[in-house]
């Protein structure tokens, strides 16, 4: 048997689960990746539990529901008492290593109260959402509060790209005919390359650097275990992609958007008002679709190329033997498909993502290259971790399960029939188009094997019955021959939110111990 002893934790920032090659997208090709599916278990109903950089990450990092650790948007920090995967990896005596984004912002005022000094070892840590941060990049760096020390923005300078900000003047833009900057932040500009060569570009440079950490492992000939989270940039916006990825792909090569006249006749309020943000506006449009799209998808090329680059150097250093590897995404990306862009709501293309996993052991043999469909969380892969490592599973503050039994024998007495997920878009325009405040924008999600039910507070739900509707262009949400189905989500929907993990401080096996001992303690409560 061959114990786990290093985990390579690879994310991809807002990768849809549907756009790869093993995943059924029919001209995009990711041979590197479909490869790696054939040495593991690929999970295709895989979710996020907040579809959007942030709160989604800070779930894959403390193994709870956006509820349990409320951080409900983009740079909006989690309390400081809160563990993370380097907190529960500690106790296995692993590493937990940072290279690219993790887009988390410290609890500095949790940190004041506790009077936690941000410069010293332990405010580094908390700072840092428990990471070693070997190269933290969160791979937005307009010029407004552009880091001067960033390293990406001093390596490209050190390539020759002599700008104040060659991540936008280089990486991210594209070049006009006369030399101009045509920035990647216009999405016209998308089928243009960027103006630096692909091995000097974010995903190459990215990866790169977790090679180089790995091989400063390797030299410190130490025996301690570690967790590499790579945490890619990309296919997140801007959408510019180096040559020859930029033309890789035509907008014949592209789906159709999905989108039924019923959704733009008979919009849900809520939808509607994300519809009618300038970027959903936008890619309902024909001209940005078949722009942007091809350009996505030579993104995508581009992170299976340098995936095929990392699983060459693993193979190389016989580190397949000893090394789990994950391969995920924090969300999706709409593209258009329901009159939208961005990501944020609920529908299959933003909360369900991708989630490959190899598991070394033998014991897993029986179960590589296979398709897993039940119901999978990102929080399930803390607790998968700590399971490969015979750890504690800290059942009273984690709220996935360990996927381990899954990948190897397969068989599980009763797995979850319902994953959830929820979303707080306080701070999009939405919410005030709709006359909410700040506490009002609000939406959950729970999905069983064959239905999905989304809760919109104030407004009416939606229902979908995914078993038959699969792309969700058939709303049920008011159908009064489907009240009995809303009724009874609604209710699983309502008993999932009353049992969030909240004895956060004190192990169940304590509180089992605790349970009626007060008269062995001398507390004799209503004797006669």
């Amino acid at each position: 048997m061959r114990k786990i002893k290093n985990i390579l934790f690879i994310m991809y920032d807002q990768l849809r689960a549907d756009y790869l090659g093993c995943a059924g997208h029919p001209t995009l090709k990711t041979p590197h990746i479909d490869a790696f599916a054939k040495r593991g278990v690929m999970f295709s109903r895989a979710y996020c539990q907040a579809p959007v950089c942030g709160p989604s990450r800070v779930s894959f990092y403390t193994g709870r529901y956006m509820s349990s650790h409320g951080a409900g948007y983009n740079n909006v920090p989690f309390s400081v008492d809160q563990w993370t995967l380097g907190d529960y990896l500690q106790t296995v005596g692993m590493r937990s290593v940072l290279v690219g984004k993790t887009h988390m912002v410290p609890d500095r005022d949790g940190m004041a109260r506790l009077r936690i000094d941000g410069a010293s070892d332990l405010g580094v840590w908390l700072s840092q959402g428990g990471f070693e941060a070997f190269e933290r990049d969160d791979g937005l760096h307009p010029d407004q509060g552009l880091n001067p020390n960033l390293a990406y923005n001093n390596y490209l300078r050190a390539q020759g790209y002599d700008s104040p900000n060659p991540w936008h003047d280089f990486a991210n833009s594209a070049e006009g005919p006369d030399g101009e900057v045509l920035s990647g932040w216009e999405m016209r500009h998308a089928r243009l390359p960027a103006r630096v060569a692909d091995e000097h570009s974010e995903t190459p440079y990215m990866t790169g650097r977790a090679i180089e950490f790995m091989e400063q492992a390797k030299a410190q000939s130490s025996d301690q275990s570690w967790c590499l989270h790579l945490s890619l940039i990309k296919p997140h916006w801007p959408y510019v992609v180096p040559r020859p990825y930029n033309d890789m792909y035509g907008p014949n090569q592209i789906l159709p958007a999905n989108m039924s006249p019923h959704e733009v006749a008979d919009r849900h309020p809520v939808v509607g008002a994300f519809m009618d943000h300038e970027g959903s506006v936008n890619f309902r449009r024909d001209e940005v679709r078949r722009t942007v799209i091809p350009a996505y998808m030579g993104l995508i090329a581009q992170c299976d190329d340098q995936f095929g680059r990392l699983m060459t150097y693993l193979e190389e250093q016989g580190r397949l033997e000893d090394t789990m590897i994950v391969v995920t995404s924090d969300h999706g990306d709409y593209l258009g498909d329901h009159g939208l862009g961005e990501k944020d709501l609920l529908h299959e293309e933003v909360a369900r993502i991708p989630m490959i996993i190899y598991d070394p052991d033998p014991a897993a043999d029986s179960r590589r290259g296979s398709v897993d469909d039940r119901l999978v969380e990102a929080i399930d892969l803390i607790p998968t971790f700590l399971d490969s490592q015979g750890g504690d599973p800290h059942s009273h503050r984690l709220e996935g399960r360990s996927l381990l039994p899954l990948l190897r024998g397969g068989e599980v007495e009763a797995w979850r029939d319902a994953a959830f997920s929820e979303t707080d878009y306080t701070y999009h325009p939405a919410r005030r188009a709709l006359g909410l405040g700040p506490e009002g924008a609000r939406a959950y999600m729970i999905c069983t094997a064959d239905w999905k039910y989304i809760l919109y507070e104030g407004f009416r739900p939606q229902l979908f019955h995914l078993a038959e509707d699969p792309v969700e262009q058939n709303d049920l949400g008011t159908d009064p021959d489907f009240a009995g189905k809303r009724a009874e989500l609604h209710e699983r929907l309502f008993h999932w939110l009353r049992n969030r993990r909240m004895r956060t401080a004190m192990a169940n096996e304590i509180s089992e111990q605790r349970t009626d001992t007060a008269k062995a303690r001398g507390f004799r409560f209503g004797v006669w």
